[in-house]
């Protein structure tokens, strides 16, 4: 399972990072740039989107959140061992992907909890939505650098693995 030598993987990962990237907190940007723009019903629709998608991330922290941090960790954990002390090429790879993206949504249950304590209304809450995604973009650019540099030196040091 060569997965840095994969342009599929290469590609998924591109993939993976542009959509996390343009769906701010299960918004997608350019409602969010639409709103800002033209206001009215596209700002009343954003709002409400946000509304429900925070309220939603919010539920499912209260409800299972301390079962989902128990799993996650388990499956980083494991991920993290066959990785770097087992030398499993895959297991890197899906750590690589899944490590930034625990930050992510950490990221995104706490720009949540802002939302719904401040409940921000118009240029506050594009403000607050757009530096969520900022930091979002900054997460995934030092992650694809990473795995980029990580890539290129496995396939340096293993070959090319005929």
């Amino acid at each position: 399972m060569r997965s840095f030598s994969n342009l599929w993987f290469w590609i998924a990962l591109a993939v993976f990072w542009s959509s996390v990237s343009h769906w701010v907190l299960g918004v997608p940007f350019d409602m969010i740039q639409k709103a800002r723009k033209m206001g009215g019903q596209a700002e009343v629709d954003l709002h409400d989107m946000v509304r429900i998608n925070v309220n939603r991330l919010l539920y499912i922290g209260q409800v299972s959140g301390l079962v989902l941090l128990a799993f996650l960790s388990f499956f980083l954990t494991s991920m993290g061992i066959l990785a770097f002390v087992y030398d499993v090429e895959f297991a890197q790879a899906v750590f690589l992907l899944g490590f930034p993206m625990t930050i992510v949504g950490a990221l995104s249950l706490s720009t949540a909890k802002v939302i719904a304590a401040q409940q921000p209304e118009g240029e506050a809450l594009f403000a607050r939505l757009s530096k969520h995604r900022v930091i979002t973009q900054f997460i995934g650019m030092i992650s694809i650098f990473i795995t980029a540099m990580f890539g290129m030196y496995q396939n340096l040091a293993v070959g090319p693995g005929f």
